[in-house]
């Protein structure tokens, strides 16, 4: 049987965030809870799966830089997308081909820089 809500701990945990993340992003509104008598968080199980689907989930990155396509050059098997995240800052990121067609990526559309160590995915 499915949980209809969870606890603070229990939903930082599913989410796989800190419990400390959890209460900021509720001081933040960025994520739903409601309190039980004890004024103590609960999530609801539709919150949990939205923040999932939000965050991508299955994707460890945490460092994300939303942004618009300036360029896509595509030569051979590898693709270089250019994002401008804030004016004149621009992230480049070296991806295959297919990930542009699979993204749909072209100039003037918006897109975010996943910055993960050394290496930038690209995601719409």
């Amino acid at each position: 049987m499915v949980q209809a809500t969870y606890t603070a701990s229990e939903a930082a945990r599913a989410l796989g965030i800190s419990l400390d993340t959890l209460r900021r992003w509720d001081r933040q509104g960025r994520i739903r809870v409601r309190r039980d008598a004890a004024n103590r968080r609960l999530v609801p199980a539709k919150e949990i799966e939205r923040l999932r689907r939000h965050e991508r989930q299955g994707l460890s990155a945490r460092n994300r830089f939303p942004g618009v396509v300036r360029s896509v050059r595509v030569d051979g098997l590898l693709a270089q997308v250019r994002i401008a995240v804030h004016e004149p800052v621009e992230i480049t990121a070296i991806v295959t081909a297919d990930a542009i067609q699979e993204l749909g990526l072209e100039p003037g559309m918006p897109a975010t820089a996943v910055v993960k160590s050394t290496s930038i995915m690209v995601e719409r």
